[in-house]
């Protein structure tokens, strides 16, 4: 894997645990609202870890450090993770999966290898017009049914697991977040986080333009989305 970037610690991340987070470089999707845009772009022209650093590192953070984070960027881009994650966990860590669920394969066979703790997945929007959140052409954007597939997979696991959804004026709508609520009631077992936008280091430039939602945008759309998911809270808001 390409290790880009490495958070030593952070109480955030991981709920309940002190870990530290793991950045990978590339990724599949071009969500024009995402922070990470020197990981997805030009992971290239940022500086490598070497994986031994890596380990060497938190073989001093044993007893100290609860888990690992692994995000990116998308993880599950790499056919390696799943040894990387072996590594973690051989140290007795916990392992914390940040993906796109864009390789519903893959998550299955982590869980089924019992190499993730944690998994929190992203979901972008409404599934019958993905494309347009992910930076893709509707010719191009047929993620959606992976999407969904990697949601079954994952609730339907034992696996802790969260979902979810930045909030961006001009993708994002009340109407959009309740077809999500309804999609996710269909599908079960789920937890959903709605996030708070912030307008910098934005992929598209223009969104940097944007001015999030106030906080009574989400108040009031939170009340009607539980109607249909009892399930979801808000985050950053």
């Amino acid at each position: 894997m390409l290790i880009k970037g490495l958070q030593k610690t952070t109480l955030l991340d991981y709920p309940g645990k002190v870990s530290c987070i793991v950045f990978v470089g590339g990724c599949n999707f071009r969500c024009p609202f995402c922070h990470n845009s020197d990981l997805v772009l030009e992971p290239q022209k940022l500086p490598t870890i070497a994986e031994d650093d890596f380990f060497n590192f938190i073989k001093t953070r044993v007893g100290l450090l609860d888990g690992v984070v692994i995000t990116g960027g998308e993880p599950t881009l790499y056919s390696d993770l799943s040894r990387f994650m072996k590594k973690v966990k051989g140290l007795g860590f916990l392992v914390k999966l940040d993906t796109n669920g864009s390789n519903p394969e893959m998550v299955k066979e982590l869980i089924k290898d019992r190499l993730v703790d944690y998994i929190a997945m992203d979901l972008k929007g409404p599934l019958k017009k993905y494309y347009k959140y992910i930076g893709q052409s509707q010719n191009h954007g047929r993620n959606a049914e992976h999407i969904e597939t990697s949601i079954k997979i994952i609730s339907e696991s034992r696996v802790e697991f969260e979902l979810r959804t930045t909030v961006v004026p001009t993708l994002h709508t009340k109407k959009d977040l309740l077809e999500m609520a309804k999609q996710l009631n269909n599908i079960g077992n789920v937890k959903w986080y709605l996030q708070q936008f912030s307008p910098k280091q934005c992929l598209d430039p223009g969104f940097e333009k944007i001015k999030p939602y106030p906080k009574s945008f989400f108040e009031d759309s939170l009340s009607e989305i539980k109607k249909y998911l009892s399930t979801t809270f808000l985050r950053g808001v």
